[in-house]
């Protein structure tokens, strides 16, 4: 027989998502959103050079660039800083965290990359300390014991809200590449479809860097985009600039 009952759903249960998953993709969506002001979009990462030097002209070389940076430059190094952040400071373990930091800071080619990265990371945790207080964050910032680049503040916010590791990974790779197009496409320039087909034929590098940096030590940093490190180099003496790095 058929039973019925007046009693609503829990509330946990609509839609197949828990609340605290709702919760964390909630916040992943706004820290992560071209809109959450960590100024990102006053940064190439040496793409203003690669255009004028002619490397970056259309759609297809853009496309070819940043997904070399993501799989083999700065985003497959940032994202294993991100998960060993994360890790490191899940766990309590405050050692570990300020040798993660410090080697992160460390670890840009190009004064103007450093003051990307470390502008950006400090600005994160500013803001989602002042919109989401959280417990135990403060603590994890003192650890660190010193700048805090970007990736390494989304691993610590991310960990002390108990935002699950993958989904983080997978937003931060996805801002990542976002910002990199929407600069690449005022340069060349390039139009709002062509942004998106470059963002959707990258899906699968953003997937397989995010599989490969949460399998990853720190013994397996490395990056061998040579020429997109000598582009943020000679961004820092480029006659004309819109980018500040």
């Amino acid at each position: 027989m058929l039973m019925t009952t007046n009693e609503p759903a829990p509330a946990d249960a609509i839609g197949g998502m828990t609340a605290e998953e709702a919760g964390a993709l909630y916040r992943l969506m706004t820290w992560l959103s071209p809109s959450f002001p960590v100024g990102a979009f006053s940064y190439s990462s040496g793409i203003e050079w690669a255009v004028e030097a002619g490397d970056i002209t259309d759609a297809a070389s853009l496309r070819d660039w940043l997904a070399a940076m993501l799989a083999d430059g700065s985003g497959f190094c940032d994202a294993v800083f991100l998960a060993q952040a994360h890790r490191a400071a899940t766990a309590r373990d405050d050692e570990r965290l300020r040798g993660i930091a410090e080697l992160a800071a460390a670890f840009v080619p190009s004064r103007e990359r450093q003051l990307e990265t470390a502008t950006q990371g400090r600005a994160f945790i500013d803001i989602a300390r002042s919109a989401w207080a959280c417990d135990g964050l403060d603590v994890m910032v003192a650890a660190c014991g010193g700048a805090i680049v970007y990736p390494v503040a989304v691993g610590l916010v991310g960990a002390a809200h108990a935002v699950p590791l993958p989904p983080a990974m997978h937003a931060f790779l996805h801002a990542l590449v976002s910002n990199w197009i929407s600069a690449g496409a005022r340069l060349v320039p390039l139009g709002q479809t062509d942004s998106q087909r470059i963002l959707a034929s990258l899906e699968a590098d953003v997937a397989a860097t995010s599989t490969r940096a949460l399998a990853a030590s720190l013994d397996d940093l490395g990056s061998a985009t040579f020429r997109a490190d000598l582009a943020s180099l000679r961004h820092e003496t480029q006659y004309t600039r819109l980018f500040r790095s």
